[in-house]
């Protein structure tokens, strides 16, 4: 997402909080279980889970509420992404939460996302690693 949709916000491609992994081999273990476990399983359990079914006790389940609770979820999805990618980071987050908890709020099925999250940050990981990311970037927007 950083490489292809963020330069639309006239974002750099270039996810500087984590271009220390660019052919790391020595990182990439930590990546990769943090991408699978703490950001695809974690993140998907607190802000789709957990915040979810607090919202829905709090707000209810009509479409308003969960138009609100998509939002809510989402603004504070991309806020903790601040504090290590920044605003870029946050930015993507927020998308990203958007997407997710759209999705989430239509099937209620989680594990879904969870795999989705996982896989989508790999493929960050993967493209860091390979220092691919401006590259992909200039696939698209040259």
């Amino acid at each position: 997402m950083n490489a292809v949709v963020m330069p639309l916000l006239v974002v750099n491609p270039i996810n500087q909080a984590y271009h220390y992994l660019v052919g790391n081999r020595a990182a990439l273990p930590a990546a990769v279980w943090t991408m699978i476990f703490v950001a695809g399983f974690g993140e998907e359990t607190v802000f789709r889970g957990y915040m979810f079914e607090r919202l829905g006790k709090l707000l209810g389940r009509s479409l308003p509420a969960q138009i609100v609770t998509v939002f809510i979820t989402a603004a504070l999805f991309g806020s903790i992404h601040y504090f290590d990618q920044g605003l870029a980071g946050a930015q993507q987050a927020t998308i990203t939460g958007l997407v997710f908890g759209t999705v989430f709020a239509v099937t209620r099925r989680i594990w879904m996302l969870m795999c989705a999250h996982a896989a989508f940050d790999l493929t960050a990981v993967a493209i860091i690693y390979w220092n691919l990311e401006s590259a992909v970037a200039h696939l698209i927007f040259k």
